[in-house]
């Protein structure tokens, strides 16, 4: 999910055991589910990996993002007060740093969590559940688009996000998730 393993990086269950340190059983139960969420690939031959996805695959894997993900912050909106405006602004410090040293990997991992932020004040656990099931097909991918773009800047859309948090501004909202969450995939199957 937070782009920890680069697309197409084959794994083993021996490999994984180790790192985790965990059994085979464990090892295989994980890479199964992954499979089942499309996390990971499977192949004829029993090589696991993760995936290296097509621009159609990037393209509605961005229209997922963008149903579920502005769903969930209009949904989130009524419960926006500002202790979680604060928490929320002190991440996108942290996405910014991220940004700053070109850590493709922490800023997966921090931006994920901004949007995982807002996302739980909508009390939608089915929703947040699917929206986890896209970021897990999209961490390898992402990785390899933030290690390409080098970006100096964060995300302007987090403060847009921000600003419609506090005005309480569904419209404003809507957008501003709905621009966040695709802008990088576009780039990305272009």
């Amino acid at each position: 999910m937070h782009g920890d393993i680069a697309p197409g990086q084959a794994l083993t269950l021996r490999g994984i055991g180790k790192q985790y340190s965990v059994s085979m059983t464990p090892a295989r139960e994980a890479v199964r589910r992954l499979v089942a969420e499309g996390a990971l690939s499977l192949s004829a031959s029993g090589r696991v990996a993760t995936p290296e996805l097509s621009n159609e695959r990037i393209e509605e894997l961005a229209a997922l993002r963008a149903l579920i993900e502005v769903e969930l912050a209009t949904r989130a909106l009524p419960r926006a007060h500002s202790a979680l405006i604060e928490r929320m602004q002190t991440i996108d410090r942290a996405v910014a740093e991220a940004v700053a040293h070109r850590d493709a990997v922490s800023y997966i991992r921090v931006n994920l969590e901004f949007h995982r932020t807002l996302y739980l004040r909508a009390q939608a656990p089915a929703m947040l559940a699917m929206a986890e099931t896209v970021w897990l097909q999209m961490g390898p991918t992402m990785r390899a688009l933030y290690g390409r773009l080098r970006r100096t800047e964060p995300p302007r859309y987090h403060r847009l996000i921000l600003a419609a948090l506090k005005a309480g501004d569904e419209p404003s909202l809507r957008l501003a998730v709905r621009s966040d969450v695709t802008q990088g995939l576009r780039m990305l199957a272009s």
